[in-house]
């Protein structure tokens, strides 16, 4: 008789609870689905403040106005307009990103500096360094370029990526993990044609024994090369786009980059010369080489492609959103 009872009342118990717990999963569930459903809210960021490097001064500006003068800044006005719309999208996507993933700047959202940020100048400024006759058609381009993406972002998997960028990739563009370390899936290395139609493809540097032996002392101290041995410098490995991941200096093995920074090369794709008490490097490309090539894009323009098509040329599996 006891164990009916008791039977009795689990039964009742039971059927109370079961409603309880499936709703709870339920709406666990809901929960998710709406997180799941949260997209970047462009809205948010309509003005930026930008700190003046040379003045130390914030100013406060609509974030169209900023990209006036970043793109005006970063490519040349004679670019085709849809690289030049490429461009804006990019360095538009680029400032967001920066601010939602961290500021590098503690009182400003972007510096006008390119070391830091991205490069930007004033229509003042930019107007005294163009030729006179061209200003205001240059201007207007680049307005023009800016206003017809406005709201344009790119997204992957519905953030801002890190939209980076460079002059000239020398040929094909670097893997993001080569240079920062940072693995990012919409960075892949892509082949480009047509670059080195422009100056600043290839370059060269020349410096004298002398100077290489204090600039690697001046950073690592226990540095030593005999200039008499076979293979005084020796390259060890290129990445796949031909850039120099690791290169010995006499005693010391360095990355590429390092070598590009300590030698004041435009790109860590090169090679060199041992020629009487100097050192001849010849380097193809200018900037890290990660991302959107700026005569690249202008190529593709060029060869008719819009700057959607651009876009999505150098940054692999991304939206272009309003």
């Amino acid at each position: 008789m006891k164990k009916l009872i008791f039977y009795f009342i689990f039964v009742i118990i039971l059927i109370f609870t079961m409603p309880i717990v499936f709703t709870n999963q339920f709406k666990t569930e809901e929960v998710s689905a709406e997180k799941l459903e949260e997209k970047f809210d462009y809205g948010e960021y309509t003005t930026i403040k930008l700190l003046h490097t040379s003045t130390g001064e914030v100013e406060e500006m609509h974030l169209d106005e900023y990209l006036y003068g970043v793109v005006s800044s970063e490519m040349p006005a004679t670019f085709e307009m849809e690289a030049l719309k490429a461009q804006a999208v990019v360095a538009r996507t680029y400032t967001i990103y920066q601010i939602r993933n961290g500021k590098k700047h503690e009182n400003a959202d972007m510096c006008d500096s390119s070391y830091n940020c991205q490069a930007w100048i004033s229509k003042e400024d930019r107007y005294a360094r163009w030729e006179e006759g061209k200003r205001d058609e240059y201007w207007n381009k680049i307005v023009e370029a800016v206003n017809s993406t406005k709201g344009k972002v790119i997204l992957y998997n519905g953030e801002p990526i890190n939209a980076l960028f460079h002059s000239n990739s020398g040929g094909a563009t670097e893997l993001s993990i080569n240079v920062w370390g940072g693995d990012f899936p919409y960075f892949q290395t892509v082949q480009t044609s047509g670059e080195q139609n422009y100056t600043s493809y290839s370059s060269e540097v020349t410096i004298s024994k002398d100077d290489l032996i204090k600039k690697m002392l001046e950073k690592y101290s226990g540095f030593q090369i005999n200039f008499s041995e076979e293979e005084p410098i020796k390259i060890l490995e290129r990445t796949v786009s031909n850039r120099i991941s690791r290169i010995k200096i006499g005693n010391i093995e360095i990355t590429g980059v390092d070598a590009r920074n300590l030698f004041g090369l435009k790109s860590a794709n090169f090679n060199f010369e041992i020629l009487g008490d100097n050192i001849k490097f010849s380097v193809l490309g200018y900037g890290h080489g990660v991302g959107f090539s700026q005569c690249g894009g202008d190529t593709l323009a060029k060869n008719g492609r819009n700057y959607e098509e651009i876009i999505k040329y150098y940054y692999k599996d991304v939206e272009i959103s309003e």
